[in-house]
């Protein structure tokens, strides 16, 4: 097939939408934790478990192998079948949209390569996307197998690199899509850079939904409904110490909540900075934007907390957090535009 000119708007917009879906796929993965049905598949099957069971003996045998598991002898011990299928959709449902969106990403990406339609020097970012998006899926089934031995969940440790590698994922897709937009109204236009006070926010954005990734899977948003003190205290008693940083930052709920609580204010002066060096470049819807959303994930976060983590409350505050970190990547794209 002869070679077509380069697409970057038609590209950029399908990286936005696959942008999309993993933030979906983000939304999808806090209801399957806060439901507890992460651990009801046992298996991975990357292409046959694209097929949910269709009988009741298929149905029967899933319900049996979960019932070796330790979730279910620790913790669901006496569950009925009719139970079990409410944690299975969930995470057949996370899985299901896992596949979909290698599926957005995998084809188009062959449609385009095919058509000669990728700007120079962008094909090997795009293969290497798609080979990320596949270290994602076998992170989140060493994240399955962490919490089927000796544990009613998965490890906190593993489900943040999970949810962190997603949000990598995501910010590395939506960066690209950036770039092609910048090159369908510039052609000479280069890669996006990355500026000092663009990263730092980036950084600090990440650490903390990393920190509240650890806090739910610690299930630590339970051990104070109280805010801005937790249980009428600064410093919460019930601190453990567990023999290094690392592992007490990842081990005792009290500590992560609370580092989870104040950090949250060193990402809120990062996306004002970030916000103030948009408008002075001009660029002052995307900074309401940026300072709508951190104002919307405070107060979303609270709720959270006071709440006692309500189900729809904290999804949408996970949602929401990982909107305004793709929000804060075009926002970085922004400030590194010559």
């Amino acid at each position: 097939m002869a070679s077509r000119p380069a697409s970057p708007a038609s590209i950029a917009r399908w990286l936005f939408v696959v942008a999309g879906l993993i933030l979906l796929m983000v939304g999808i993965g806090g209801i399957t934790r806060l439901t507890e049905s992460g651990l009801s598949i046992t298996e991975w099957k990357p292409v046959t478990g694209a097929i949910p069971p269709l009988t009741h003996a298929a149905w029967q045998a899933e319900f049996d192998a979960y019932r070796h598991s330790s979730q279910y002898v620790l913790m669901n011990k006496g569950m009925t079948l009719a139970a079990f299928k409410h944690i299975y959709f969930w995470e057949y449902l996370h899985r299901l949209i896992g596949r979909l969106i290698g599926l957005a990403y995998a084809v188009p990406m062959l449609w385009f390569f095919v058509r000669g339609a990728v700007p120079r020097g962008y094909g090997p970012r795009l293969v290497v996307l798609l080979l990320l998006g596949g270290a994602q899926g076998a992170i989140g089934w060493l994240m399955v197998r962490s919490g089927l031995v000796d544990r009613v969940n998965v490890e906190p440790a593993m489900l943040a690199a999970h949810l962190g590698m997603a949000l990598l994922l995501m910010g590395a897709v939506v960066w690209t899509a950036c770039d092609m937009a910048v090159l369908s109204r510039n052609p000479a236009a280069g890669p996006g850079r990355l500026t000092l006070p663009g990263g730092l926010a980036l950084v600090v954005l990440f650490v903390q939904i990393l920190l509240g990734a650890i806090t739910a899977g610690l299930r630590a948003g339970s051990v104070s409904n109280t805010w801005p003190l937790m249980n009428d205290r600064f410093v919460p008693e019930g601190i453990q110490w567990w023999g290094s940083l690392a592992r007490t930052i990842t081990s005792d709920p009290y500590l992560i909540h609370f580092v989870h609580r104040w950090w949250a204010w060193g990402a809120v002066i990062a996306v004002i900075l970030m916000a103030r060096g948009l408008r002075a470049k001009g660029v002052g819807g995307l900074s309401f934007v940026l300072l709508a959303c951190v104002v919307l994930q405070i107060l979303l976060g609270i709720a959270t907390v006071v709440t006692g983590v309500a189900l729809p409350i904290a999804v949408a505050h996970q949602v929401v957090g990982a909107t305004l970190l793709g929000l804060a990547v075009a926002g970085a794209h922004r400030l590194g535009a010559r």
